[in-house]
Formats: structure tokens, sequence, C-alpha cells
């Protein structure tokens, strides 16, 4: 350390350092922090990616980059110096470079700090929304020199060390001398041991004001999560309403089983939905019809266990098996009809609800519950963009709905029927054969997207 103190700043020092303060304020947060670590803290490679929690490599990565971009910064202001050299000079000279007198800056600094923290941690992270730059200029420059002082704060360490260890090796004076050496001596050990008190205080200071930083930074993040969670919310509400907003407009592909829908149902029929196509809407528009047939089911299979429960004397097995055997045994612990089960929805159904489905009741249940009890028997609401729905105790099913598909399918098998298994390539050659009327561009469609074998030999 006494040699580094006493060697004199060569020729690309002495054009570097004047503009030093100015380049290293120009500098990014990440970039002047690298280069803090790096330098002044003398950290290697492996310490620096523990504390920014990166690879020993990305680090070192980090540090180059700083460099250059300070290497850039400098020759701007006159100070043309290699990246090589200004690495080289920053190691020999950084330590020097630390300013007097900042013992009571960070002091002030980590004060100063503590404050904002305290306002932003009594309003919560609403108010950490608004932090004024001035505040987060005050956390960033209270680091920069926590970390200085520390430094400064270890070369006067150092330094006094030094001077000790010099006397200590100082020949026995004579008695006269002898005074003045052990006053020297203690006046030597009391300047390091109180150097090395305010040390560790300004160290202190320094890692309090990296803790205000870190909760701020984190402060920041929650902030920008919370705001990108609202805009993706708002995005959902602003799909939902559009979707609503055409239901309105086409209330004939609307069904009563709707009622059941809940807001995820909306969210998930929205998500991936082309909203801006006339297509778009009509799929969006029957996944969520056939989520509230689902939905309308399910609370229908609920209805009947209820209901079975109530006609056993309030308990009916959790096991199918028992179930099964119990109702074989006992017919009347089914209804006879689906409106029997109104009292047993958790909301009141409308009765045009229970038309559109038939009860399909079984002579006997199956050990696993299998049986298909409730077909729907309603048209579609959408002849192209539909589903199908029955249900049992265990069991379900749902399929695709589109009449128009089926019409022209039907009509190309009649056509191939009629000409040797010949395949129809024009929409005015299935006409004839079309059991309902259907749109030319329709027929087109349909009878385009038919594969050969379909219509081939009339299969």
């Amino acid at each position: 350390m006494n040699e580094l103190l006493a060697t004199e700043p060569d020729s690309g020092w002495k054009q570097v350092a004047p503009h030093l303060d100015a380049a290293l304020g120009e500098l990014s947060q990440a970039d002047h922090e690298a280069l803090t670590l790096r330098y002044f803290e003398r950290k290697s490679a492996r310490e620096m990616a523990t504390v920014l929690g990166t690879s020993d490599e990305a680090a070192q990565k980090r540090v180059s980059r700083a460099i250059e971009r300070l290497r850039e910064s400098l020759a701007i202001r006159g100070a043309v110096v290699g990246g090589t050299s200004l690495a080289g000079l920053l190691s020999a000279n950084a330590v020097q470079a630390a300013p007097l007198g900042l013992g009571a800056a960070i002091a002030a600094s980590a004060v100063l700090s503590g404050a904002v923290l305290h306002s932003a941690a009594a309003s919560g992270i609403t108010n950490a929304l608004a932090m004024t730059t001035l505040q987060k200029t005050l956390i960033t420059a209270s680091v920069a020199l926590a970390v200085g002082t520390g430094i400064y704060g270890a070369h006067r360490v150092s330094s006094l060390q030094t001077q000790l260890e010099a006397l200590r090796r100082q020949k026995e004076p004579t008695s006269l001398q002898g005074e003045d050496w052990r006053r020297q001596r203690d006046e030597a050990t009391n300047r390091l041991a109180a150097a090395e008190l305010e040390n560790a205080r300004l160290w202190r200071d320094a890692a309090d004001v990296l803790r205000l930083r870190g909760e701020a930074n984190a402060l920041r993040q929650t902030a920008r999560d919370r705001a990108t969670t609202e805009s993706i919310v708002g995005g959902w509400a602003a799909r939902i309403a559009s979707l609503k907003q055409r239901f309105d407009q086409m209330p004939d592909k609307r069904i009563p089983e709707m009622e059941f829908l809940t807001d995820k149902d909306w969210a998930a029929a929205t998500r991936e939905a082309d909203l801006d196509t006339n297509a778009g809407v009509r799929e969006a528009m029957r996944t969520l019809r056939s989520a509230a047939k689902d939905n309308f089911l399910d609370a229908m299979r609920n209805a009947i266990r209820k209901y079975a429960a109530a006609a056993n004397n309030g308990s009916m097995p959790a096991d199918p098996a028992q179930f099964a055997q119990a109702v074989n045994a006992n017919p009347g612990l089914f209804p006879s009809e689906l409106t029997q089960l109104k009292p047993y929805f958790d909301v009141p159904v409308e009765d045009a609800t229970w038309q559109r489905y038939e009860y399909l009741r079984p002579g006997k249940l199956v050990d696993n519950l299998s049986n298909l009890l409730v077909n729907e028997i309603a048209p579609p609401a959408d002849p192209e963009y539909d589903t199908h729905h029955g249900m049992g105790l265990n069991s379900g099913s749902v399929g695709p709905v589109n009449l128009i598909a089926d019409a022209v399918t039907a009509a190309a098998k009649e056509y191939a029927r009629a000409n040797g298994g010949q395949m129809p390539s024009e929409p005015a050659q299935i006409v004839r054969y079309l059991k309902q009327p259907v749109e030319i561009a329709l027929v087109q469609k349909y009878l385009s997207s038919l594969p050969a074998d379909t219509v081939a030999g009339g299969k």
C-alpha cells in the first residue's frame, strides 16, 4: 500500500483523473456498480458474481462493458486511452481517487436514504410507485458514497498499520529517546484503533445503504409486476366486454344455460379468440355455450345425487358400485322426470333450460355409473359453430355440431353415388342433392375441404 501511495501518477492517469468523476457519473447504475466492485472494492470475479447474482464470466463481461463505456465517455472529453490501459490505470489508482471527508457525507446519505425507505414502507407499495426521481437518485448516490468512503477508511487503516510497524522495527533508543518513542508508539496505536473503529462504522453505513437500495429495487419490481398484471387484466376485461356486446347484437346465439357461466369461463373463451373476425367471434361464442352446458350438467349431476340421498334417508354410498346397487334395488331413489330436480339446484333454473334436455332413465345402473342419463335435444344456436352434450353420473359426452358441413358432405355422397364415385368439383353439381338451402359460398367452403376418400364410392 505504501508503494502504491508513493507512486506518482503516470501521464495516462494525469490525462484521465480530471475527467473521471464526470465520466463515471454518466454511466448507468449497472456499469457504475460493476466498476465500483472491481476497482474500488477490489473484488474478484467470483466475489462480484456473488454480489450481482450472476456467473463469474457474466460478472467479468459486465466489467469489460463498463470499462468500454467509461473509455468512450472519457474520449469525448479529450482523454483518449485504450480499454486495457484504462483498466490498468483504475486498478492502480482507484484507491487514491477516493475523495477525503466522505465520513460525514455517508452518514448524512444513510440517514436520508433511511428516511426515504421509511416513507415508502409506511405508505405501502402504492406510494412506492410514486417515488420521485430525487429519492431514487439519493439512494444511488448514497451507495456510491458508501463504497468510496469504505475504501478511503481501509486506506487510512492500512497507512496507520504501516506507520506502527515501522516504529516497532526501530532499534531500542536511549532512555530519553525511548520516552519519545513510546509516546509516538502509543499515539500511533491509539490512532490505529480509532481508525479501525471509524472504518468499521463506515462499512456498516455502506451495508445499510446497500440494503436500502435492495429494498427500493424490490419495491420498484413489485410496482412493475403490478402494472403488468393490471394491464393484462384490463385487456381481458375489454375483450370480455366486446364479446358480451356481440352477444347483445346476436341474441339468437345465446342459450339459457349461460346463466351458469363464471368470470373464468368468459376469460378462457376470449383469451385466444380472434374477436376481429366473424368466424373468430362465433368460435368464442361456441366455446362459451359449451362451457355453459358443462356447468349446467355438472349442477344437474350433483342434483341427482342430492335427490337420491334425500330419498334414501339423507345419505348415499360414495362408492360408485354401491351407489348403483342401491338405486337398482330401489328405483325410487332416482327422479321420474328432470323437473323433480329443481329444489336441488343452488340457483333457480328456467323452464326453457329443462326443455332443452331429455331424461334417459336406465333400467339398471352399471357399477361404474357410466350410463348416459341426460341428452341434449335442443337445436344448435349456430348451425356451423356449436356442440352437443350428454351426461352421466360418472361420464359425459361432447361432440362438435356443424349442420352446414354435414349437409354438404351428405350431398356430395349422393352426387358420388349417382356419378360412379366421381367427386364433385363445383357447388352447382351438388345443389340438387342438398336437403336444405345452403349459401353457395358455404357449399364451396366445405366442398373444397372434403378429402377425396370421403365421397369416393359414396363412402
